[in-house]
This record gives structure tokens, sequence and C-alpha cells, in this order.
């Protein structure tokens, strides 16, 4: 399959995001007017600390949670006036969602946990094309507990390109994984990354990994601090964590 070619077509435009709840008497401020932009076919690591925003910041893109003030557009979509009705079909059909740890139906095989996602996507590849992209095939009759740490993850990940999504985020993709299998891991979004053109965003505590990313993203305190263009992003083999 050929790679799609990055664009500077926006995929989001994000201005103002602000994200703030009630813990008990205290106000967490967990956005506090971000301004972005995507673009179509990026490789992006959003870095920081824990407590800078990160996962919020990814919840409110992938449409798991609302801005408390400002706009998200996706597209031509406004999002952030967006009703759960819109929301769900808009993760249902546009989104997918990698995290630290795979969620994957311990009675399901490798095969079926992919198929639960296609069953219900408009424009689904098959779950067995999912599994391929991920060198996975020979192991779609496996069941989770059969599986590696690293093979668990690679078929949440085949799970989530199943429906073609134009956006894959991921939180913390790599956390609960060893360097080697984490290494692989990366090296798969990647793959999908150049062979699907779909813009992609890794959440990530380790810095290492931002040396792939086309652009990095720093958080504190729930502040864009820092944006870096990486003109000659490097592959996941040569990454040294």
């Amino acid at each position: 399959m050929p790679a799609t070619t990055k664009s500077q077509e926006p995929v989001f435009s994000a201005h103002q995001l602000t994200r703030h709840y009630q813990m008990g008497d205290v106000l967490i401020q967990a956005l506090r007017g971000v301004d972005l932009e995507l673009y179509r076919g990026e490789f992006v690591v959003l870095l920081g600390a824990s407590g800078s925003g990160k996962s919020t910041l990814l919840n409110i893109l992938g449409g798991l949670d609302t801005a408390s003030s400002g706009e998200l557009r996706y597209g031509d979509t406004v999002l952030s006036q967006a009703d759960d009705k819109a929301l769900t079909r808009y993760r249902r059909e546009q989104v997918g969602f990698v995290f630290q740890f795979y969620n994957l139906i311990p009675s399901l095989t490798a095969l079926e946990n992919v198929a639960l996602v296609t069953d219900i996507s408009p424009s689904p590849m098959s779950p067995h094309e999912a599994l391929a992209m991920v060198d996975l095939n020979e192991r779609s009759s496996h069941f989770p507990s059969q599986l590696s740490g690293g093979e668990q993850q690679r078929v949440a990940i085949a799970r989530a390109i199943a429906k073609k999504p134009r956006v894959l985020l991921c939180d913390e993709p790599t956390g609960a994984l060893d360097s080697k299998t984490g290494s692989k891991v990366m090296a798969v979004l990647h793959q999908i990354n150049q062979q699907l053109g779909t813009t992609t965003l890794v959440i990530t505590h380790n810095e290492a990994i931002a040396a792939m990313a086309d652009r990095v993203i720093r958080l504190k305190d729930g502040q864009i601090v820092d944006i870096q263009h990486n003109p000659n992003p490097k592959s996941a083999s040569e990454l040294s964590w």
C-alpha cells in the first residue's frame, strides 16, 4: 500500500480550550486556553509530566470528554457544540483509540476482538486485514491470555485501525511494555501512519519517542509551552530508550 503524503489541511483546530472540574472544594483546571492545529497524516508526540493535561486534551479531541469553554473543530464540524449522539457517531466512524492497557475481552480471540469494531463501522477493513497490518494473522485464533503484552497491544491497535479512522489517538501505548517490545509497537503505529495517512497523536512520558514525531508538543500546567518541528524523524528501530 503506498504511503499517503502529509498535507497542511487541518484535521483539528482548537482555540482557547479549557477544561475544569470540581473535586470537593478544589477547582481543578486541567486545560488553560489551548490553541492547537493538527494536520492530515501527521505523526505528533505530546509530552508532559503527570497532571499537565495530556490525557484531558486527548479525550476532548477524541470526543470522550468536552471542553468547559473554547472551540474545537474537526474539519468543518464544531465538535465543541456537538451533542452526545453526534459525538458517539464521531468516535465510532472517525477515531481509533489505543490506551496503555489493552482492554481486550478475555473470552474472545484476537480476531473476534477486532471484529467487535468492524461489525459496527460503516466501511471497515476485514479483521484479518487489520491483524495482518500488525503482523498477527498467525495469532488470530489465540485468546488474550495466550498472547504477550506486546501482542495484546498490537491486537488493540488492529482493533483501533480496523474502522479505517482518520485519527488515531494513543495514550501511553508503550507504558506497560519493556523497551524492546515498546519499540515494536511504535514501529507498528508509525507504519500505520505512513500507510493509511492517519493523523496520529501519541501521548507519552518517554522523551526518546519524540524523535519519531513530525512535531513534538509539550504541555505544562494545562498549557502548550513548546512546539518543535522535526525535519528528520527517526524510525522506531533507531530510538535509544
